[in-house]
């Protein structure tokens, strides 16, 4: 189609919006009869990639350190249709014995060891690299990537020892290849989660435990930390789709139907994966570089003085 002066349209569109809440990618009652852990289960990208589950089926386990997001989600997810049991565990993945005993209790609920992992919980914040004090540092490294480690561990170390096969979906982040200015930390902790995921499935695939990596983009949702939030006002106050490729943000189920379907009997043979879903925006460039905002300035923070 053309303009009224003869020439064409914007082609711009972007990519298409996804499906409406309440859809499922896959078959109905495909998790029917399996348990789920979704770990930050409670809040956010974790709470809508626990939806999805629901809706297919899945009998769930939500784990998070703030036991009344957890019962206000619980009740959400109870209330999806189509949705087994849901269960809460109170749980900070930095101790392992609290970790093993959220495992316990997820066999007395529903008879055995989740079928599916979903190392969702982290920790994040900005910071210039100068910035971090030690115990910021073990403070993001501890909870995304030790933790994330201790809950895989009871979980590959409890199918081994039953024999039976299960699925984990560790939640990444794209500066795990690129680095992240500003997030030294969780950049550094998020590459050692990518890593588990291709190590762990030649080590274990012999055993039926398969185990990929998810990346979100932009999910902007109601959960989003203050840091996050402020941190997008910043760079996009007025709009923040016509800063993606795709010309949109994603919608949250989007980041729900690509875990379920890497949990799934359609996946089996996907395998030390790592799926990026966020339109591409992860690999932009630009023709002409940008200017280079130091960090500092890009937090609003005035010359480091030690």
């Amino acid at each position: 189609m053309k303009n009224i002066d003869g020439r064409p349209e914007d082609p711009l569109r972007g990519l298409p919006a996804p499906p409406p809440l309440g859809s499922a990618a896959l078959p109905p009652g495909t998790f029917t009869g399996r348990a789920v852990l979704v770990t930050g289960g409670g809040t956010g990208l974790g709470k809508a990639i626990a939806t999805e589950f629901a809706r297919l089926g899945a009998d769930l386990v939500i784990a998070g350190r703030r036991i009344e997001q957890l019962k206000s989600a619980q009740e959400e997810l109870a209330a999806v249709p189509g949705a087994g049991r849901v269960t809460a565990a109170v749980c900070d993945i930095r101790d392992p014995e609290r970790v093993a005993e959220v495992f316990d209790a997820a066999v007395a609920a529903f008879g055995g060891v989740p079928d599916v992992l979903v190392n969702n919980a982290a920790a994040n914040f900005p910071c210039p690299a100068e910035d971090l004090s030690p115990n910021a540092w073990r403070a993001v490294v501890d909870i995304t990537l030790t933790g994330t480690w201790f809950v895989t561990r009871e979980f590959g170390r409890r199918h081994l020892a039953a024999g039976t096969a299960g699925s984990i979906v560790n939640i990444g982040a794209s500066y795990a290849w690129t680095g992240g200015p500003g997030y030294a930390h969780s950049a550094a902790a998020k590459a050692g989660v990518k890593n588990l995921v291709e190590t762990l499935a030649v080590e274990w695939g012999p055993y039926g435990i398969q185990i990929n990596g998810l990346v979100p983009g932009l999910f902007p949702h109601a959960d989003m930390t203050q840091d996050i939030r402020g941190g997008l006002e910043r760079a996009a106050p007025d709009d923040k789709d016509t800063r993606q490729p795709a010309l949109r943000v994603g919608a949250p189920r989007e980041l729900g139907w690509a875990a379920t379907f890497l949990a799934s009997p359609y996946a089996r043979f996907i395998t030390g994966h790592t799926l990026v879903v966020d339109g591409a925006n992860w690999q932009r460039r630009s023709l002409v570089n940008p200017e280079v905002i130091p960090v500092r300035d890009q937090l609003g923070r005035g010359p480091f003085i030690p």
